[in-house]
């Protein structure tokens, strides 16, 4: 069973996600993007799964600290799933390094294929710059 960390202060996203993929997968939830770091440091989740949304420390930063912390040899690297609110934000998405991304609302079948391509080491993306090239590093 694979071990899925979700961010999220959104109830109705945590229920989402819990229904679609917690037969399958063991799902633990943080309420605070402050809170990733040291979770996926103690217990290194398979996929970690994050809200563009979250409270203190966006999805968006805690993807930025997730991949500099994987880069620096502290953490291990992590697919990275970014839940995004409109297909705009798919620019943010690209920026930070995320292996995938989905626009909500989220979907059951969409989340499941989505968590199975990362965690299968391929990538899921979803909107208007969804096929364009990789950003140069």
């Amino acid at each position: 069973m694979s071990e899925v960390l979700l961010a999220t202060d959104a109830d109705w996203i945590a229920d989402e996600v819990e229904a679609a993929l917690g037969g399958d997968h063991h799902v633990h939830r943080v309420r605070r993007g402050y809170d990733v770091l040291p979770t996926v440091e103690n217990a290194t989740p398979d996929l970690v799964i994050l809200d563009l949304q979250i409270g203190n420390m966006g999805g968006m930063a805690t993807c930025l600290a997730l991949r500099l912390e994987a880069g620096a040899g502290r953490l291990p690297d992590i697919p990275i799933l970014m839940l995004l609110d409109r297909e705009a934000d798919v620019f943010l998405a690209r920026r930070s390094e995320a292996d995938g991304w989905m626009i909500k609302p989220v979907d059951a079948f969409r989340l499941r294929r989505a968590a199975q391509a990362l965690l299968d080491g391929g990538r899921f993306t979803e909107g208007a710059e969804a096929d364009v090239a990789p950003l140069p590093t």
